[in-house]
């Protein structure tokens, strides 16, 4: 995995001078809220990319049972010898079939 340029030069330093510029602008008191938050966004994300997935995969087994059911053979539902009702005989050798 590679890394971006812009986040190689993010070490521990300037994530706290971050934290701290933080605490000045919001208060320590809004701090934890803000972590909270962002926390349940998070995980309503989460949720919601899991519920896509799952969407997107029941779409995908859809697509594929459609396409099966195009592809498939119309004569396999079809029994021999039951059009009409009656059997139909083997053909007799050098005869054809034997006529009623």
């Amino acid at each position: 995995m590679t890394m971006h340029p812009l986040l190689a030069f993010i070490d521990a330093p300037i994530i706290i001078g971050i934290l701290v510029v933080g605490a000045l602008l919001f208060g320590a008191d809004k701090l934890p809220k803000l972590a909270r938050s962002a926390g349940q966004a998070k995980k309503e994300f989460l949720v919601g990319q899991a519920e896509a997935d799952e969407a997107a995969a029941r779409a995908r087994e859809e697509a594929r049972l459609r396409a099966a059911a195009q592809h498939a053979d119309i004569m396999d539902n079809v029994e021999a010898g039951a059009i009409g009702g009656e059997s139909i005989p083997p053909p007799t050798p050098g005869r054809g079939t034997q006529s009623s």
